[in-house]
């Protein structure tokens, strides 16, 4: 476990000379979250929603990855307009990364039932380094000045939908920022390409499949593919798999969901890594909650396949 941590330490201290990239957070069940990366789902499930996820990665790693989200985005009198905001923490060993954005959707018509919706986003991301880490013996001091910023970003997104297929494409972040003043280090966002796509198909009167895919593009990193199968069951119970695969590194994961009522559903996903890291760790945690509440009118429908 030494060995592990000195590890994450020395990685974290290589960015002072070959520079950093941050690449947004990643969620086993991201098709209950897509808010979160694609602006243009804002208002998209006709009613007020809000969507709480907690995330542990990696548990038993020391400085794996906790991240923690809170979502809101509802339609607005104007049925093709939509709002959003979205609170993203994630912590990454000593580092830790601050999201605080604004979404905003605007939906055209698209054959008999479908619509596409425009999105954009903008806010603030904020960098910061542990105290404890700061002090630690062998800082690199060229990390000073790269610690409590905040800076501007703006995202864009489109999502086309139906009543039972979707697809996405967004760039969550559009603009490069360096995080270091000393012209000696470069830390830069780059950009991150996002597409989703997914549906739901009958398999009998009361079992239903939904697959949805993710797959993640960032320059200078690997390409990142994410796929889930879900079924539901009786419209109340969710059950499903997951699989996601980046270059040499692989995870398997497990999905349950229940729509408790009209309003509240929660869900649970666990996901183990079947790469080298897996001797290290016992898995991933992460905890679903989304209330929805419709102000609007009586269209809300329980459940909301996406």
């Amino acid at each position: 476990m030494k060995c592990i941590k000195f590890n994450i330490i020395a990685f974290v201290l290589l960015i002072g000379t070959f520079g950093f990239a941050q690449q947004l957070p990643q969620f086993t069940q991201y098709m209950y979250n897509t808010i979160s990366i694609n602006p243009a789902y804002a208002g998209s499930r006709e009613a007020l929603s809000i969507i709480g996820l907690h995330r542990s990665q990696w548990v038993g790693f020391k400085g794996g990855p906790i991240t923690q989200t809170l979502s809101i985005h509802s339609p607005t009198r104007n049925d093709r307009v939509g709002v959003g905001l979205s609170f993203i923490e994630d912590d990454l060993g000593p580092e830790n990364f601050t999201y605080l954005y604004g979404d905003f959707s605007y939906a055209i018509p698209a054959g008999v039932d479908g619509k596409v919706a425009f999105g954009i986003k903008g806010g603030f991301t904020q960098y910061s380094l542990d105290d404890d880490f700061r002090n630690y013996e062998s800082f690199d001091p060229t990390i000073y000045g790269i610690e409590n910023r905040w800076t501007p970003n703006v995202g864009l997104g489109v999502y086309w939908s139906t009543n039972r297929v979707y697809a996405g494409l967004s760039v969550p972040r559009i603009l490069n920022w360096d995080r270091n003043t000393d012209n000696a280090y470069q830390a830069l966002d780059r950009l991150s390409y996002y597409f989703t796509v997914g549906g739901v198909l009958d398999v009998t009167e009361d079992i239903k499949f939904k697959p949805a895919s993710l797959l993640k593009a960032t320059n200078g990193a690997p390409i990142s593919v994410d796929l889930t199968a879900n079924f539901l069951f009786y419209e109340k119970f969710w059950f499903g798999a997951s699989y996601r695969m980046s270059n040499e590194t692989a995870a398997i994961g497990g999905i349950v969901d229940l729509q408790v009522s009209r309003q509240l559903r929660v869900g649970y996903a666990y996901e183990k890594p079947i790469s080298d890291i897996a001797a290290y760790t016992s898995g991933t945690h992460e905890v679903l909650v989304i209330f929805e509440f419709n102000f609007i009118n009586s269209r809300l429908r329980s459940p909301r396949y996406f």
